[in-house]
């Protein structure tokens, strides 16, 4: 079935799921995790596959990491289906309930956005999250996952799908796209797709950006910075920058520049220069960096420090200050995690107040930017806009929101002549 006819099919399914209980989207994600389980063997064989096609092609070895589908990450994904099971339904709430006038009751009610296109990056664990946290917050989904792992993306699929029928939901409300082409024509269903959240590189996302009416949320790169303070404590420092980059250098959520404080520079450079060395991570940085780095390091200019490497390379420079740091990151950051590392906290609030980035940290690693990590149960992505959705985005951020007015005969009429004023109180 072409996807402009299955997301037309979707679209009037979408309030049949919307107005499921929440009982029955909670029982369907039991019925994922059980499934999960029972089919563990057939998962882990079609994951052989992806792995051996990746080896065959040589795709980088940081890559496969995040291809592989292993019985950790089973045991990570059932897991993750069931916290998310545990979380409050975000359906129904009550955001404002207002008297406009005798009889006249307003009520702003949170709802699903509807239908969802989701394109994300070859990470098996990524279909799983996406899918299930899409039916706990009753949006329709269409999933388009990379093609390095088609094998597992397709078992994962019918696997999940399957058990969202057996739980009594609408069958049109998971729909697979499995082929390259079906992206552009995704692109073209903006009477029936809502949103598209795309996730991937840097150049991925702005295509999408570029190539569709539907509205767009997501994050075109991660270009997260690490500001070490003249009053950071160093072995703190060493410990944070390295968790930052070393943990999962791929992840959009990596550190991928360090400004250092020249106050601190001579003392804390050459440590920096031990622990990277020790760990193999290339380093760029400016001339003044090189010159107290004390090894073999690439020389940048100053203005090509919009740098995403998703690898172990990193770029250094020098500020004078807290307020140089600010202004470097709100330039060439992606405004999606940021960090200060100091034991100053009028230092800490200045730099907390003047990022514009969706997260802003004090003393701890970018890493922990996740939707897992900040009790989502999951995440569909991470958003570096400012409209609607900020920062890793779980079932909050896939609702919107519809004004339910109830009144008794009541008339604009009376209100322009005069006859009837409102009261507005908040109830």
């Amino acid at each position: 079935m072409e996807i402009r006819t299955a997301a037309k099919k979707m679209k009037l399914s979408a309030p049949v799921l919307a107005a499921s209980a929440m009982e029955q989207r909670n029982r369907a994600l039991d019925c994922i995790a059980v499934a999960l389980r029972a089919h563990e063997a057939e998962i882990f064989e079609a994951n052989k596959k992806d792995m051996e096609y990746a080896e065959s092609k040589q795709i980088a070895k940081s890559i496969q990491k995040r291809l592989k589908y292993d019985e950790n990450k089973l045991r990570d994904s059932i897991s993750g289906v069931l916290e998310l099971k545990e979380l409050c339904d975000p359906i129904g709430k009550v955001l404002m309930h207002r008297q406009l006038d005798d009889g006249l009751i307003l009520k702003k009610i949170s709802v699903p956005i509807g239908v969802i296109g989701v394109i994300f990056e070859a990470r098996p664990d990524a279909m799983v999250q996406v899918a299930s946290l899409c039916i706990k917050s009753g949006n329709c989904a269409i999933l388009k996952g990379g093609k390095e792992t088609a094998n597992t993306n397709k078992v994962l699929f019918e696997i999940i799908k399957n058990a969202v029928i057996e739980a009594g939901l609408p069958a049109e409300c998971l729909l697979q796209a499995e082929l390259h082409n079906e992206i552009d024509e995704l692109l073209k269903c903006d009477n029936d797709v809502d949103l598209l959240i795309p996730r991937g590189s840097n150049q991925f996302v702005r295509y999408i950006m570029e190539n569709t009416k539907i509205p767009v949320m997501g994050h075109s790169s991660g270009i997260c910075h690490i500001y070490v303070d003249k009053d950071a404590d160093k072995e703190l420092s060493l410990s944070v920058i390295l968790d930052a980059k070393k943990n999962y250098p791929a992840a959009c959520n990596a550190v991928e520049t360090l400004l250092i404080h020249r106050d601190m520079a001579a003392t804390f450079l050459p440590l920096l220069s031990a622990m990277f060395t020790e760990e193999n991570v290339k380093v760029n940085g400016t001339a003044e960096v090189q010159a107290l780095f004390g090894s073999d390091m690439g020389v940048m200019p100053e203005d090509e420090f919009a740098m995403e490497y998703n690898d172990m390379e990193i770029s250094i420079k020098l500020v004078s200050d807290v307020n140089e740091a600010v202004q470097h990151i709100n330039y060439f950051g992606s405004h999606h995690t940021d960090c200060i590392l100091t034991e100053n906290d009028e230092t800490a609030e200045y730099f907390i107040q003047m990022i514009d980035s969706a997260g802003v940290y004090r003393n701890c690693s970018t890493r922990f930017a996740d939707g897992f990590r900040y009790g989502f149960g999951a995440e569909v992505g991470i958003s570096t806009g400012k409209l609607h959705a900020r920062g890793p985005v779980g079932l909050d951020g896939l609702v919107t929101y519809k004004y339910v007015l109830n009144g008794n005969g009541h008339i604009v009429g009376d209100y322009s002549s005069g006859k009837k004023k409102f009261n507005h109180r908040d109830l």
